[in-house]
């Protein structure tokens, strides 16, 4: 690259920088802004479509959960008794149940002292037995661990449920489950632990994150009565006796009374979606499955926030609105699409609400600077347009004005020469050879001004065609007539094979133009002494005429250009022949303007072929 040429791009590619530098500006702090904003109750729903969507729900198939239920206390007259509750606990371990989870509250249980000592012996000699806590107390508070009197030997595992209210999405749903407290295990990890023992390592727990000095995870949930039960009356029943062999045994109510028994679950959030112990029963089967979703770190998502601004700004800023939002709904399912996926394959919660909002907000924040660069744009095109129309106007005005006034001086110009070549006085060689260049020179200018007219009354949309029906061949043999004196002083032979054709509609004079041109521009174009041949014939929808010479034909590369208005080809440029460049143009907008088309072919060196082909049907148009 030449010094000029770096001094010229340099500034264009300093300028474009800028612009992308800017752009990248405006697409980071965007993203920065967006970072700020609180979109976890977005996320959650987010996530929760993702949950309630997934095609398939398996289980650890290991839980059991036993209901008490108005049917309960209907067959037995209130609440289940203490003597009741022990000869179910009796007939569970009998029937081979590996664990039994109690989840309401025992002291509320009716019945003796005697009965109350007997079922609390039953629970404190079965190692398998464990009494949900609803609370977490903190250490040295470990008494509050245990029963009031008169079970006071039964201790309870902490197992509460979280809600959603104060921190994460704030909508009172339940998503995750606690693992740990002040480094103790809670319940739901002790019995998930004697089924997986890699659990118990809490590093090991698949989505487990620290929350205010807890170990969490999110819980894997599952649709309501996902997991099998039977009320509480008929789990004495022993056809339903063995299906508890070998499987953990959560006992629990469901008495659609207290809201505190219930829970809102991803996939409903009605105030009693879910039961206490199906909730038990979930967080249990997650752990003992290792299956819990694995949320990807903030990073993830402020990576991908940056990334949808940045292409949101580039196609908002670059694209043609249509186009880009197009490529942005693409973009916006195709994550979306992508995101469930992922989740439903392996189980990471891809952020999705951060993105998306950017793309949306990004758009809308964009569209008005990109309208309002567009409608600037716009309207300096127009005003561009407005100019060039003016200019353009003054130009056809202009030549057409010069064109109709130098035709008078040349007319008289012609007529003097005529009338000096005609009269009897006799010119020397010199004074012969002075008239006929003048002559000469005053036809080749009197063809260039036709030619600048015929072209001003296109632009202007003047031109209009008067049918008539004639024979194309007549029409060839007065232009070969008319061009026999210049081929004769070229010594060149210009042969006609003319096929008898049907008269068709055209208009003659325009016709005549268009043959003329392509004869004289062969004749002019041919070297001495060979041959140009012009052939008619017909088809079953067309007149086709064709003229060709052995002249030095055109370029590959110029070919498509030679209809062009005012091209003339390189080659002839540094030649004495001169021309408008526009008789090629003309011939093709007058035979276009018959209904027909006019085309070349040509290897350089080799001569040239024109073609005409006029149809034989065809109605006047205007232009």
């Amino acid at each position: 690259m030449s010094e000029n040429e770096s001094k010229a791009t340099s500034p264009s590619t300093n300028r474009k920088l800028r612009f992308l530098l800017l752009r990248v500006l405006f697409a980071a702090g965007f993203a920065f802004l967006m970072t700020q904003i609180n979109l976890e109750y977005v996320e959650s729903y987010l996530y929760d479509l993702r949950l309630r969507s997934k095609p398939f729900d398996r289980t650890a198939d290991n839980i059991e959960l036993i209901y008490i239920t108005p049917k309960t206390v209907q067959d037995y007259k209130g609440w289940p008794s203490a003597d009741d509750q022990e000869l179910l606990l009796k007939r569970l371990l009998e029937a081979g149940a590996s664990t039994v989870i109690y989840d309401f509250n025992l002291n509320e249980v009716p019945g003796s002292i005697d009965e109350k000592n007997l079922w609390e012996g039953t629970i404190v000699d079965a190692a398998s037995v464990f009494v949900a806590g609803r609370v977490t107390p903190l250490k040295g508070e470990e008494d509050s661990l245990f029963l009031p009197d008169p079970l006071e030997k039964i201790s309870l595992y902490p197992a509460p449920k979280t809600t959603d209210l104060v921190n994460f999405a704030k909508d009172g749903v339940t998503r995750r489950m606690i693992l740990t407290y002040q480094g103790r295990p809670l319940l739901p990890l002790r019995v998930a632990g004697l089924y997986n023992p890699e659990i118990l390592d809490i590093q090991k727990v698949r989505g487990r994150f620290d929350f205010y000095g807890t170990d969490q995870a999110y819980i894997d949930f599952h649709k309501a009565r996902t997991f099998p039960s039977v009320e509480f009356t008929e789990a004495f029943q022993a056809e339903n006796l063995k299906r508890f062999k070998d499987k953990i045994v959560i006992l629990g109510s469901d008495l659609g009374m207290d809201e505190s028994e219930y829970i809102m679950s991803p996939f409903n959030r009605e105030v009693m979606a879910l039961t206490r112990i199906e909730l038990l029963a979930n967080t249990i089967d997650t752990l003992i499955r290792n299956s819990g979703p694995i949320r990807l770190p903030t990073s993830v998502a402020w990576a991908l926030i940056l990334l949808a601004s940045l292409l949101t700004t580039h196609i908002v800023l670059t694209l043609k609105p249509t186009k880009g939002l197009l490529i942005l709904l693409i973009t916006l399912v195709g994550f979306a699409f992508i995101c469930t996926m992922i989740f439903w394959g392996a189980g990471l919660w891809v952020p999705m609400a951060g993105p998306i909002l950017t793309i949306l907000l990004c758009y809308y924040f964009f569209i008005p600077y990109r309208l309002i660069i567009e409608h600037r744009r716009s309207w300096e095109y127009f005003q561009k347009n407005r100019l060039l129309s003016q200019v353009e106007e003054l130009k056809s005005n202009f030549i057409s004005m010069m064109s109709h006034d130098l035709k008078t001086p040349i007319a008289r110009i012609q007529g003097m020469t005529d009338m000096i070549l005609a009269d009897k006085v006799q010119l020397s060689s010199q004074q012969r050879e002075a008239v006929d260049t003048i002559k000469s020179s005053s036809d080749d200018l009197l063809k260039f001004i036709s030619a600048i007219l015929s072209y001003g009354k296109i632009e202007s949309e003047g031109v209009q065609l008067r049918l008539q029906s004639r024979d194309i061949n007549t029409l060839l043999e007065e232009v070969i007539r008319k061009h026999e004196f210049l081929a004769k002083l070229k010594r060149i032979q210009v042969i006609s094979e003319l096929e008898p054709l049907f008269p068709v509609s055209v208009d003659a004079d325009l016709m005549k133009q268009v043959l003329s041109n392509l004869v004289e521009n062969a004749i002019k174009y041919s070297p001495e002494d060979t041959k140009i041949m012009v052939s008619s014939e017909e088809t079953p929808t067309h007149v086709v005429i064709q003229v060709a010479d052995q002249g030095p034909g055109i370029p590959t590369d110029e070919l498509q250009n030679i209809f062009m208005k005012f091209f003339r080809s390189k080659n002839t440029k540094s030649s004495p022949i001169k021309g408008s460049g526009l008789g090629l143009y003309l011939a093709k907008y007058f035979t276009e303007l018959h209904g027909g088309r006019i085309f070349v072919e040509s290897s350089h060196g080799k001569g040239c072929t024109f073609t005409v082909e006029l149809p034989i049907e065809q109605g006047g148009t205007h232009a």
